[in-house]
């Protein structure tokens, strides 16, 4: 009865698995807290230990140094596969493009308003803001598409942002 292979009947066993867990635990503890530098996975991990323990009671060696590496053994094994699955977790998780990206939600707010004093404006402003800002064209090359002088261009293109910078301002 004294050989370290032998493995204990479940009826015959000398420990409660609270003995075992109170024997064993704190080391545990230790041994798979240092594996995975983690307090709560070392907890979970070490729970499933024992509770791999206690389904496998007819395979547990009776006592002392074999019960110990058998339990190391399934902890080091639990920790390891743990590991890898926050690591894969993590290499899902990560996102291929950066998180920081503004919203969009604040651009499209921003083009309606935008659109609606556009819409204020008279038509021969708001001309020479469309083909000024977003056509990117010169004064020059604005006053040739209008058939009007460069001066006017300018004058209506001042007068349509002095217009829309008092309509931002107001509510």
């Amino acid at each position: 009865m004294a050989n370290t292979d032998q493995h204990c009947a479940d009826a015959g066993r000398t420990q409660s698995l609270n003995e075992l867990m109170s024997d064993h635990a704190e080391s545990l503890f230790t041994y798979v807290r240092a594996l995975v530098r983690d307090h709560h996975l070392a907890e979970d991990i070490v729970q499933e230990t024992f509770l791999r323990a206690w389904r496998h009671t007819h395979r547990l060696p009776c006592g002392g140094s074999p019960l110990r590496d058998w339990l190391t053994s399934v902890a080091r094994d639990l920790a390891v596969t743990s590991l890898r699955e926050c690591a894969a977790q993590r290499e899902s998780i990560e996102p291929e493009f950066d998180v920081s990206q503004p919203d969009h939600a604040d651009a499209a707010v921003a083009t309606a308003e935008a659109i609606t004093l556009l819409r204020r404006l008279p038509e021969e402003h708001r001309a020479v803001l469309l083909h000024t800002y977003l056509a990117g064209r010169t004064t020059h090359q604005t006053a040739r598409a209008l058939g009007v002088p460069v001066r006017t261009v300018r004058s209506w293109q001042r007068w349509a942002l002095s217009t829309l910078r008092a309509s931002c301002r107001t509510p």
